[in-house]
């Protein structure tokens, strides 16, 4: 994708404006073109999804992007918000950051996850710092910052090691106090929330606490028995029993992606190479988000819609950033998603029914001992700011009205 930056003068300020200029045409001629040439391998020998991204939903997916979708609904949305760059640690870094009209709006930073990018928090914007047009009040308001994780997106790729989620989470704590901020406050799911959560276990002063809907709650012990592939252990009670067997399923069966990626992530050219590829591999993410994918290029619908989906992955192909994000994993491997970290800032969680596990109340109070906020809801999954904002933008309220 063709972007623009301004050209910093010898004293360049530290926040620069950023344009997202429009994708050449010929560039997306070309992303049909491949899409079109596709080698498709055999159908799966299962009836069911246990081998992977089944060919009849790629296939359904890959008609729909090749002869419908319009990468152009998605760019205008983009370039509608204000974007910027500021350099940390000698890389660009890229966020959307959008002030509210209304007083005392606390400042929030919000982190994407993979397969991911800012799109997923497109539609919580306007929500969260205009409160007043969705139902809530103005007290709820909130400047939101939304940056592209290194290597996503329109930030910059690492060129070299180390940009590991402590790191990060130490940049964004510099973005803030870079455009102001002398108190804020940060929310993430997925990588956003390991993010987050290592922004609250390095505690800057200015960081009032943090929301998260993809808690690291499970004891060290409980962890490392539902990775072992062990018998659920003696003594849980009904909730930690659901939650230690949905993990322990994330651990055998669900996070095929995320070894590769954290073991091998250069030797992923396919996904560079090919849109279906890339799309395949960024749909195989977790049973339940699979499910609810594939049920919207069946002719359903609920939460995600075919753009949405596609608006994510045209991203990273055109931003050619499958595997600068995939180093992250790499950078992080063997050091734990889901476990407790030692938190002891305040701490929201929201806890969505089709999360990769739904955290236990007893685990969660015990992970985070300035616990604020704890909410299970009715629905709503892994990505739950992309596919039910309103419920999210709810969640976010809530969660963080006691620090204002």
């Amino acid at each position: 994708m063709a972007v623009t930056t301004a050209k910093p003068p010898t004293a360049a300020p530290a926040i620069r404006p950023f344009t997202i200029e429009s994708t050449p045409e010929a560039e997306l001629e070309e992303l049909r073109a491949r899409i079109k040439a596709t080698r498709w391998p055999d159908k799966e020998t299962v009836a069911d999804q246990s081998q992977g991204v089944q060919l009849e939903t790629t296939q359904a997916l890959a008609r729909y992007w090749a002869k419908e979708y319009d990468w152009r609904k998605c760019e205008a949305k983009l370039k509608a918000l204000p974007h910027f760059i500021t350099t940390i640690d000698g890389l660009d870094i890229h966020f959307i950051h959008v002030r509210s009209k209304h007083e005392n709006a606390l400042p929030l930073i919000v982190t994407h996850g993979w397969p991911g990018s800012i799109v997923e928090q497109m539609k919580i914007i306007d929500p969260l710092t205009n409160p007043t047009a969705h139902g809530a009040s103005a007290s709820d308001a909130f400047d939101l910052v939304i940056p592209s994780i290194p290597g996503y997106g329109y930030s910059g790729k690492p060129t070299t090691t180390g940009w590991d989620p402590a790191h990060i989470a130490r940049a964004w704590v510099v973005l803030m106090k870079r455009l102001g901020y002398a108190r804020f406050l940060a929310q993430g799911g997925d990588w956003g929330a390991v993010i987050t959560e290592q922004m609250g276990l390095q505690a800057a002063p200015e960081l009032l606490g943090i929301h998260v809907n993809m808690p690291g709650i499970f004891p060290a012990d409980i962890d490392g028995a539902a990775f072992s592939g062990a018998p659920a252990p003696s003594g849980l009670s009904a909730d930690e029993k659901v939650a230690y067997e949905r993990l322990q399923f994330v651990y055998q069966k669900g996070i095929a992606y995320g070894f590769q990626m954290g073991l091998r992530p250069q030797t992923l050219y396919g996904i560079a190479d090919s849109p279906v590829g890339l799309a395949a591999y960024f749909l195989d993410h977790d049973l339940r988000s699979y499910e609810l994918i594939a049920r919207v290029f069946d002719g359903q619908s609920e939460g995600l819609t075919r753009d949405d989906i596609l608006d994510n992955i045209t991203i990273t192909w055109l931003t050619n950033t499958a595997l600068s994000g995939a180093r992250l994993y790499w950078e992080y491997w063997g050091k734990g998603y889901f476990n407790a970290k030692g938190v002891s800032i305040p701490v929201a969680v929201s806890v969505f029914p089709d999360e990769l596990y739904p955290a236990p109340r007893s685990w969660t109070e015990r992970a985070f001992p300035k616990l604020i906020h704890y909410n299970k809801l009715d629905k709503g999954g892994h990505f739950a700011a992309w596919e039910q904002p309103q419920l999210f933008c709810q969640e976010v309220r809530d969660g963080l009205r006691s620090l204002r």
